[in-house]
């Protein structure tokens, strides 16, 4: 164990202390019990080194998971899975809209609306009993990507030009990113009246806590696959591990049979809770 603080680099280029606290909230929220924690926390703090960064402490931690439990290794690699979610963002959209019909809404994908001035295409709209919600979904394939001022402006100039004079509903907009907003995104979100949701934000009501509670989870979480098996499953819209569950078959298709496809299947109905 460290003697003295260790830094190490975040995705964003700064440099912060490691706290061994957050490395071991983020393996219990994953459903790791406590002697296992107990066991990554400790081979994690062994391997520490000045200027090691995230990436590389995750891949660490990530890999001792995967040794003891899969499944909570395929949780605890669900911010890593939204990034392979790409390169388009469509299977994103997908992700958020059934994120959002777990917390009650009536959710429409790939949607146009006619505004007062053009018409405008939207990513998900979702509804329930008081609101509806005109969302726009920022992907990204990297960490450091963060969304700036820019995006919550030009979702602001959207919004307001679908936005009906009169509803009988609140009309909402939503911009949803799977990784950060900066500052000054977050003021002027709030100034005009925005709501934000990213991998973290708001705080302790993001992505990650919403897709756990929820075991709302990407077929790219699935430890059992390979990239190119994930990918196809993407190629042919296959999401989410239940999907996955309930359209098997997709399995045998491809020559994933026997005592391997049983493996991929548990693991998903585990992820998912089924």
């Amino acid at each position: 164990m460290p003697g003295r603080p260790v830094n190490i680099i975040k995705s964003s280029g700064n440099v912060v202390p490691f706290s061994i606290e957050k490395l071991q909230q983020s393996l219990r929220r994953s459903g790791a019990n406590e002697d296992t924690i107990r066991d990554i926390s400790g081979a994690v703090e062994d391997h520490l080194h000045e200027g090691m960064t995230t990436r590389n402490i995750y891949q660490y931690a990530y890999k001792l998971l995967k040794k003891k439990h899969r499944h909570v290794a395929g949780k605890y690699s669900l911010k890593k899975a939204i990034m392979e979610l790409g390169p388009t963002g469509f299977p994103f959209e997908k992700f958020i809209g059934e994120l959002l019909e777990r917390i009650g809404y009536k959710v429409k994908i790939d949607q146009f609306l006619q505004g007062k001035c053009v018409k405008h295409e939207i990513d998900i709209i979702a509804e329930n009993e008081t609101a509806i919600c005109i969302i726009e979904c920022k992907y990204h394939n990297s960490q450091s990507i963060s969304c700036d001022v820019k995006v919550p402006l030009y979702v602001d100039s959207r919004f307001r030009d679908v936005k009906p004079a009169e509803s009988k509903k609140e009309y909402q907009g939503w911009v949803v990113t799977n990784t950060q907003f900066t500052i000054d995104a977050i003021q002027y979100g709030t100034c005009a009246g925005l709501h934000l949701l990213a991998w973290d934000y708001p705080e302790h009501k993001g992505i990650k806590e919403i897709a756990d509670e929820h075991k709302i989870y990407p077929v790219t979480c699935l430890t059992t696959l390979s990239k190119k098996e994930k990918e196809l499953l993407l190629e042919n819209g296959i999401i989410l591990c239940k999907d996955l569950v309930v359209h098997s078959k997709i399995l045998s298709e491809n020559m994933i049979t026997g005592g391997r496809m049983e493996n991929i299947i548990r693991e998903a109905m585990s992820l998912s809770g089924m």
